[in-house]
């Protein structure tokens, strides 16, 4: 992914990634997103992980779930080594091993943007979550005959057994994100039609504008142009699959300059509105 705070969109091109990662260096990532579901098992190391406007410390055994319309950041602390393991699925995946009576996709999309993505798995469950990762694993390393069916299989059981435990989670996560960065986040989704200024949010909250860039940028990895930005184009994906003119959805969404919102969305979406549209639209003949 590229290192500029003016990209976060972060395209994934199997229909089924699965990585293993261990780092051994500080990291920190900006904020980005996946065209694809993404199931984050945490199994060490020294690190914080964001969601939209919340903040984690990660504990071994802490699981995540993160949909595509997801924004989410890893900051590592220190060099202590950080263990991972990320399986990103895209939703035609997903929409393939799902049944009209088990919708395996539920863990993502059955709750508000940016809450109940975390639970954290004991020992019991931990072990059993790496019996079934070790599973597909080792398949991904084979090319026997059926191996594809027997991965297919794997990601099918593993997800049923996330999607129980969190239907019955009643884990309560440490959110230590900032309150200023919160809030900040929240103005602008609140305003996002609006012309949004830092001089806006320093009389919101009667702060210095420096200051509250320069915690922004610490906590997100983006500037607050860049990020407003980013939710315009969010917003204005929503307007389009809502049936919204190309016009409209531009203006709706805070947007002046319709050349600039053309530019900006086929940058970050990796499609043009009128593709947009029409990859949604085949999608739902599916």
């Amino acid at each position: 992914m590229s290192g500029s705070s003016e990209y976060f969109y972060d395209p994934i091109q199997p229909e089924l990634l699965y990585l293993h990662h261990v780092t051994k260096y500080k990291l920190e990532t900006i904020y980005h997103r996946h065209n694809a579901y993404e199931i984050y098992l945490f199994l060490r190391g020294d690190v914080h992980f964001y969601i939209e406007n919340r903040c984690y410390p990660m504990q071994r055994g802490d699981l995540l779930m993160i949909s595509p319309e997801e924004m989410h950041r890893v900051f590592i602390l220190d060099e202590t080594e950080y263990e991972r393991i990320t399986i990103n699925l895209k939703k035609t995946y997903m929409y393939h091993l799902s049944t009209p009576s088990t919708n395996l996709s539920a863990c993502f999309d059955y709750r508000p943007k940016g809450t109940g993505n975390i639970i954290h798995l004991n020992d019991e469950r931990l072990d059993l979550m790496l019996q079934w990762t070790n599973e597909i694993e080792g398949l991904r390393s084979s090319d026997a005959y059926g191996t594809d069916i027997k991965i297919n299989a794997a990601v099918a059981q593993l997800l049923v057994m996330i999607n129980v435990w969190f239907h019955n989670n009643s884990f309560v996560p440490n959110d230590i994100m900032p309150e200023l960065v919160c809030k900040t986040m929240e103005y602008i989704e609140a305003h996002i039609n609006q012309d949004i200024t830092l001089r806006k949010l320093a009389e919101e909250f009667y702060m210095n504008s420096t200051y509250i860039s320069r915690q922004f940028k610490k906590h997100t990895g983006l500037t607050i142009r860049s990020y407003i930005l980013g939710r315009r184009i969010e917003r204005a994906k929503l307007h389009l699959s809502d049936g919204m003119s190309i016009t409209d959805a531009c203006f709706q969404s805070g947007f002046s300059d319709y050349a600039n919102f053309i530019r900006s969305f086929t940058k970050m979406v990796g499609l043009s509105p009128g593709r947009y549209i029409k990859q949604r639209r085949d999608a739902s003949l599916l």
